[in-house]
């Protein structure tokens, strides 16, 4: 009973998994049809048009517009820097004793490995049978710390934080500083957004006459809505991201750390910032390839 309920149970998740790999691309031109959506509601139905009237309503247009362009331009950038770069693979071959320069495994004896990795360190590493390796039965190959297999992409990612449906890839080590600067633009843009449409939100419900066709009101107004529920939403997801950032945690992790009387890749919020948003990714890639006992980012 316990077994078929197992199973059952694995082949939902699996199914799960699957239908996540379908969505593939049609959640990259998801989000890039609600950017051409808002780029034509804002910027050919109301302030380009708004260029020309003249006086101060063209220098406030022009302000608006400018700034659009520049929110959506980082925006775009930092979203398929997320979606195109790899999160962090396990190199191959990888060991905890796997020295880069002579490409051989040179086992460390256990009085040698204590005196490299303190408890606490080797703990955090914990596996059935060996608290200082983990080994992944799906990849076929140890994990390193902070590291997790990713059923959606069929493959261990290093500091995984989660699947992501919006861009079609494993948040993770190399790409995580993308994917806080992409919620934080997509913040900035969306409520750029809902203010420079507010006011021809509330004429839709005054008595004032709307110029404009009806298909481009109804555009505003989808695209007042739109931005307004995601500025609210990434607001709440931006605010978790950072209390994370703060305790050099991921979201996976964050579950772990209740168990964990002491998180030892904790090294200040000030700290912990630099090593995210300061310290470019391939910075990461390289100090992972040359540092086997990789433990952060």
């Amino acid at each position: 009973m316990y077994r078929s309920a197992g199973v059952a149970m694995a082949w939902n998740v699996f199914r799960f998994c699957t239908a996540l790999r379908g969505l593939g691309s049609i959640m990259i031109l998801l989000v890039l049809a609600i950017v051409g959506v808002t780029y034509y509601a804002v910027v050919l139905c109301n302030y380009g048009p708004a260029l020309l009237a003249g006086g101060p309503t063209t220098l406030a247009a022009f302000a608006v517009l400018l700034l659009f362009h520049f929110l959506l331009a980082m925006l775009l950038w930092n979203y398929f820097s997320v979606v195109f770069t790899n999160p962090g693979s396990v190199p191959p071959n990888w060991n905890l004793d796997f020295d880069v320069e002579t490409g051989e495994t040179a086992p460390l004896a256990s009085s040698e490995f204590s005196s490299q990795m303190n408890l606490q360190q080797s703990a955090a590493l914990g596996s059935t049978g060996n608290p200082r390796v983990r080994y992944c039965r799906k990849c076929n190959q140890l994990k390193p710390p902070r590291c997790h297999h990713c059923s959606v992409c069929g493959k261990c990612v290093l500091k995984m934080d989660h699947h992501c449906v919006w861009v079609v890839n494993c948040v993770g080590a190399l790409n995580y500083k993308y994917f806080l600067l992409f919620l934080f633009y997509t913040f900035l843009e969306t409520t750029l957004v809902t203010l420079s449409l507010l006011p021809h939100f509330i004429a839709f419900f005054s008595d004032v006459d709307i110029p404009g066709s009806p298909a481009a009101l109804a555009t505003t107004f989808l695209t007042f809505v739109l931005n307004l529920a995601f500025s609210l939403s990434v607001l709440g997801f931006m605010i978790m991201h950072i209390s994370l950032v703060s305790a050099n945690t991921t979201t996976i992790e964050a579950y772990e750390k209740k168990t964990t009387p002491h998180w030892i890749y904790d090294l200040g919020w000030k700290r912990n910032f630099a090593q995210e948003i300061l310290v470019h990714p391939c910075i990461l890639r390289r100090g992972f390839e040359k540092n086997s006992s990789f433990t952060g980012s």
